[in-house]
């Protein structure tokens, strides 16, 4: 039994050890992203595992000649739940959104890089729109992100852009008032992935400013929901 309790404590430190590895060394180019995500997704299978162990060896502790070291399988179960969680919770995530990494307040005609375009252009995933089929599934899955309607005129409009976007963080690359054009970066927390942002404003006919905001991941095929929270709230920054 004593084996048992060390192999499930062992995978639950394993797993640990996996979950805490995959974004700081992703974030720090130890690996690419590509392994980042597998070894945070190996995190969940040896928590699971872990966890399923540890489980069953704390069943048996009601067994008493089995009860002394119950505590091993307790922490077992406790490590492997923990290190299991995020991954799981993550894809969860996923798969309740659409898998797109580019979202933009106007489908129909997205801000455009300038500045940040060779760095886009150098990326897995472009600088281009993915056009009408990415379009349609944005507006399945994000129905609320639409363009902002400001009481400004586009000069005031753009410096309340630029206090918005320094406000939550993002790396500022350029700012045009003149063409109405913010670009900037967004580092994410865990894995250090960067996602750029265009923001263009625009005088109304009946006054005021329509703003209109893209956010798109440089890698990977769906952003789990990354760049819709990052459009909403910078909209609410705005507002």
């Amino acid at each position: 039994m004593r084996s048992f309790r060390i192999l499930a404590v062992g995978l639950g430190i394993l797993a640990l050890v996996l979950l805490l590895a995959s974004g700081p060394a992703t974030r720090a180019n130890l690996w690419s992203w590509e392994q980042g995500l597998r070894i945070y997704s190996w995190a969940a299978y040896a928590g699971l595992a872990a966890a399923g162990l540890g489980l069953a060896l704390a069943l048996a502790a009601a067994v008493p000649r089995w009860r002394p070291g119950a505590w091993m399988a307790v922490a077992a179960l406790c490590a492997g739940i923990v290190a299991a969680a995020p991954p799981i919770l993550l894809l969860e995530k996923a798969k309740s959104v659409p898998p797109i990494h580019d979202i933009t307040t106007d489908p129909f005609d997205p801000p455009r890089f300038v500045s940040l375009l060779p760095v886009r252009s150098a990326s897995p995933n472009g600088a281009d729109y993915g056009g009408a089929g990415i379009a349609a599934q944005q507006q399945k899955g994000y129905p609320d992100i639409k363009s902002a309607i400001v009481k400004a005129d586009p000069a005031q409009a753009m410096q309340r852009a630029i206090d918005a976007a320094r406000a939550l963080g993002w790396e500022v690359a350029a700012s045009d008032t003149a063409a109405g054009r913010l670009e900037a970066t967004d580092t994410t927390t865990w894995f250090g992935f960067k996602d750029d942002i265009v923001v263009r404003v625009r005088a109304e006919p009946s006054g005021g400013s329509r703003v209109d905001v893209r956010s798109a991941s440089r890698v990977g095929e769906s952003d789990v929901g990354a760049n819709a929270a990052r459009v909403r709230k910078f909209l609410a920054r705005l507002a």
